[in-house]
């Protein structure tokens, strides 16, 4: 552990221990407010110029941002059609917003002063709002809740060296709030209502026709095996011209989501490519301290997607 190596190279091998353990939070907050304070005061214009040649979370995206806006208000427009209402998320969200209900390493995130850490997955923070709104309101018996948002987020693990990727990227989310009715029948309605959505999406919308969905079994429920087969067999009598595979061989190490994982894929100039997926997670079940509460979430890479439908656009193919 890199902190820990320093803390012993100064002669203070306890000064994590007094940082984690023996401060507030508000005390930490205003401790690395004044060193922060500090160390700006010793930085030049000329630092700030070579901070941003050389720090990788800190450069623009190399795309065109009229362009994706025009595939982000497609993309809302059918989320909202849908009633996933659009939500306009701040660029920060609770410290440990990842790390603390999911399998994310709070190392993969830039966490920041205050509290708070850079959005490093949007999903995470509408299961927040969710979580907030049904603890201050009364919320009817049934009610599903469904949000949407299109956020940058930021990642902190090394990238491959290659052209356009950065650590940085634009995903659109949707996430589906219920409880448990009994029969599977939250996750039935909440799985066949997003991959119509995306359906609708890919396939109606931007005429991408090779979309295919892959069902996978996740631990999280008492029968994941047969969990899948019954949701995959209601998804092909409910929709039966969408192309669903039930992968239900076996169950690997996931522990991100629970009980079913679904991944999109789409075929485009003969390469088949992993734009999106989701699956049943149990966040809001930690928030609200209650085992009835249902969440289903997904996301696509939309700024990937924008990057793929590039040559189609420029070929003419694509409006």
């Amino acid at each position: 552990m890199i902190g820990k190596k320093i803390a012993e190279r100064i002669g203070r091998p306890d000064l994590i221990d007094i940082l984690t353990n023996e401060l507030t939070g508000s005390e930490l907050t205003s401790l690395l407010l004044d060193v922060f304070n500090q160390k700006t005061k010793q930085l030049s214009p000329a630092d700030l110029l070579k901070t941003y040649q050389t720090n990788r979370f800190v450069k623009p995206a190399d795309i065109n941002p009229l362009e994706i806006r025009q595939l982000e208000n497609q993309t809302l427009a059918i989320f909202d059609q849908f009633g996933f209402s659009p939500v306009e998320l701040s660029p920060v969200a609770p410290l440990g917003s990842c790390s603390v209900v999911a399998t994310a390493d709070q190392n993969k995130i830039l966490s920041a002063t205050r509290q708070t850490e850079v959005m490093a997955d949007a999903t995470n923070a509408l299961a927040l709002h969710i979580a907030d709104l049904k603890r201050s309101t009364q919320q009817q018996k049934g009610q599903l809740l469904r949000f949407s948002t299109i956020h940058r987020h930021l990642r902190t693990p090394t990238l491959p060296d290659i052209p356009g990727f950065r650590s940085h990227f634009k995903i659109a989310c949707f996430v589906t709030s219920g409880r448990d009715s009994g029969n599977y029948q939250f996750e039935k309605e909440a799985l066949t209502e997003q991959i119509s959505m995306m359906t609708v999406f890919f396939r109606d919308t931007l005429q991408i026709d090779t979309l295919r969905f892959q069902l996978y079994p996740r631990h999280g429920y008492t029968d994941p095996v047969g969990f899948v087969t019954t949701l995959g067999n209601h998804l092909h009598e409910q929709l039966g011209n969408v192309a669903i595979d039930v992968m239900a061989d076996g169950i690997n190490d996931n522990n991100y989501y629970k009980g079913l994982q679904y991944k999109m894929t789409i075929t485009l100039q003969g390469q088949t490519i992993d734009i999106g997926d989701g699956g049943f997670v149990d966040w809001t079940q930690q928030f609200l301290q209650n085992k009835k509460e249902r969440l289903l979430t997904a996301g696509i890479g939309i700024e990937l997607l924008y990057r793929l439908l590039q040559p189609l656009r420029s070929e003419g193919r694509l409006a």
